[in-house]
């Protein structure tokens, strides 16, 4: 299987709790792992961070950069998507 048919693209909803709003978790995360990131929308206040993320890279690397944002306290959901994308 080549490199290029494993890629996937994922769109993830996350919710950061107060303590990680001042931190770059979305750099950290395009650094530590192989995934291209792109912020389709985001929400912050003091109390709360909502991002909706679009990960593309591997399966196995997706689900490692997903694993490492829940360990540090970040809520990850799938966004459901309705419409049919070309």
């Amino acid at each position: 299987m080549s490199p290029k048919s494993a890629s996937q693209k994922t769109r993830l909803w996350l919710m950061y709790p107060s303590k990680l709003i001042q931190r770059p978790v979305i750099y950290d995360l395009g650094k530590k792992f192989k995934v291209v990131t792109n912020i389709r929308q985001a929400t912050v206040t003091p109390e709360v961070g909502l991002v909706s993320l679009e990960l593309e890279g591997d399966r196995a690397e997706i689900k490692k950069a997903i694993a490492w944002m829940e360990k540090l306290g970040i809520k990850v959901e799938p966004v459901e998507i309705n419409t049919i994308e070309g």
